[in-house]
């Protein structure tokens, strides 16, 4: 009776052995495939197909920033950004991802942003509207026909512009970008991610230098082919 039931426990051992074996290869690939879908994830909720391109749109480096139309120092850090693109034209590009932590006085002028990407005018509404920030946006202040009135002055189709502003789809986008601030525990602006790595510490020399190293490595790696 011993011999019987050592010869049924050997014997189940070596079918459990036998299945781990088999489904051993099929669970490191389930495995590698949650963590491959994971990275996606996380590359997904910095950049999103509608955020707004500065720049080559198939660069190399990418600077992707959280961003407050209303805030200060997001339009005191525009002028780097901008020779950072000129700098370096064929290997960087800038990533908008829409923040709206002002309250009505960002929500409208993202809005206003987000018809001006639909509409082919981004960056010359941008930079009018960040140019006379303090003319709609000054100490809290709110003056939604100023800010149309500048974004006309950059290119903006008024007209088409009215439903667009309230539209489902400029909806969603915002809806989206805020989910994304969420899941990237974005908490000021600017914030900056540099190639998917955070801009730590921060700075504008900071950012200079996470650039060029980014642009320095892809250089060295084009050099040895």
């Amino acid at each position: 009776m011993f011999k019987k039931a050592s010869f049924i426990l050997a014997g189940t051992l070596m079918l459990t052995a036998a299945i781990v074996a088999v489904s051993k290869p099929a669970l490191l690939d389930m495995q590698a495939q949650a963590a491959k879908e994971s990275g996606v994830q996380a590359e997904d909720s910095l950049v999103r197909p509608h955020s707004p391109i500065l720049g080559r749109e198939d660069a190399p480096v990418t600077i992707v920033e959280f961003f407050d139309p209303a805030c200060e120092a997001c339009r005191a850090f525009y002028p780097l950004t901008k020779s950072i693109l000129e700098t370096y034209p064929e290997k960087v590009r800038l990533i908008v991802r829409y923040t709206p932590f002002h309250g009505d006085v960002s929500d409208k002028a993202i809005r206003v942003l987000e018809v001006a990407r639909r509409q082919g005018v981004f960056e010359p509404v941008l930079e009018r509207l960040l140019a006379r920030q303090d003319q709609w946006a000054s100490h809290g202040s709110f003056d939604e026909s100023a800010i149309l009135d500048i974004a006309s002055q950059g290119g903006l189709d008024l007209a088409a512009a009215e439903e667009q502003l309230t539209s489902a789809e400029v909806q969603a986008v915002i809806d989206q970008d805020m989910a994304d601030v969420r899941a990237n525990q974005i908490r000021q602006t600017p914030t900056f991610f540099v190639n998917g790595e955070p801009l730590d510490p921060f700075g504008m020399q900071e950012l200079i230098d996470a650039v060029e190293s980014e642009v320095a490595e892809i250089s060295g790696e084009g050099d040895g082919q």
